[in-house]
């Protein structure tokens, strides 16, 4: 199985803003952006996805295990949480090719 997401950005980091989108077009250039991501500001952003993922492919994990034991849930409803922290790392220019 092979599924797909695209992302565009435009200017710069702070300034600057961008679209995700994903295959099926349940995201069609939802936009993101620096104040989205670190300031609250709107639209979505990379950890809110990768946390929506991870509660969905649990909660469908979750209701497999539960299958496989005989019952069948009537909802399950997962909450997941990512948290961005500063480590001190800086970002470096990739290698040239």
């Amino acid at each position: 199985m092979s599924k797909k997401g695209s992302a565009v950005w435009q200017g710069s980091i702070k300034e600057g803003g961008g679209t995700i989108s994903t295959e099926t077009g349940v995201l069609n250039e939802a936009p993101y952006g620096f104040k989205s991501r670190f300031e609250g500001g709107k639209g979505t952003n990379p950890e809110e996805l990768i946390a929506a993922a991870h509660a969905a492919c649990f909660s469908m994990a979750l209701s497999m295990m539960l299958g496989e034991a005989g019952a069948t849930p009537d909802k399950l409803h997962t909450e997941a949480a990512v948290t961005l922290e500063k480590k001190g790392m800086a970002l470096k220019s990739p290698p040239a090719i």
